[in-house]
């Protein structure tokens, strides 16, 4: 068992391009607190229980050309939220690395698996047909649930595995990916009394 203080698992990030505008703040060892702000209503609710559901204190503050489409922002947010990510979990020493939830939304189910391992990948499956044109909220389209994950396994370095395991309400299956998600992660991303350095028999992740 490790007897090494542990140092603050935070960061702060800053994106701008000519689509958008991203301020992002957040702690790892939170206590799900948020202040979401993204111009994009849906996303903000989403991003809210990540937040809660992770145990990750978030702060986002965004604008971006969403008069056109909100695809610039939220792939922009969620860029940075990996990369926040990241940074936060520094080399990842004592986490417990491996994460399993299965999360309801009334008639949604979906499962979300997460690894930090270092490797970017996503596997995600189950949504019903023509889930990715529904305008959710008005005009989160049901393709940004996808990208989002995409995003954010890229650029915080986890392999992904979400499946949408039945659903009518898009809403509500939107809904239960991020909380699963969220799960997942608050599991991955928890320190482990017994974990004693790097969770990898390759010394790093």
């Amino acid at each position: 068992m490790s007897s090494t203080a542990q140092a603050p698992r935070t960061a702060n990030r800053v994106r701008s391009t000519s689509e958008s505008s991203v301020e992002l703040e957040l702690n790892l060892d939170g206590t799900g607190a948020s202040r979401i702000d993204t111009s994009v209503p849906f996303f903000d609710h989403m991003l809210t229980a990540f937040a809660k559901h992770s145990l990750t204190d978030l702060t986002v503050r965004a604008s971006g050309d969403t008069h056109i489409d909100a695809h610039h922002t939220v792939e922009d947010i969620s860029i940075v939220l990996g990369q926040a990510i990241r940074e936060a979990l520094g080399d990842k020493s004592g986490i417990a690395r491996y994460g399993d939830a299965l999360v309801p939304l009334d008639e949604a189910l979906a499962q979300a698996v997460v690894d930090i391992s270092g490797r970017p990948y996503l596997v995600h499956t189950g949504e019903p047909v023509g889930f990715e044109h529904h305008l959710i909220g008005g005009h989160f389209t049901g393709s940004l649930v996808r990208h989002t994950f995409e995003a954010l396994a890229f650029n915080a370095g986890l392999t992904v595995h979400v499946r949408v395991l039945g659903g009518r309400d898009p809403h509500h299956i939107a809904e239960a990916e991020y909380k699963a998600f969220a799960r997942a992660f608050r599991q991955a991303k928890a320190l482990d009394p017994l974990v004693d350095g790097i969770p990898s028999t390759k010394g790093a992740l």
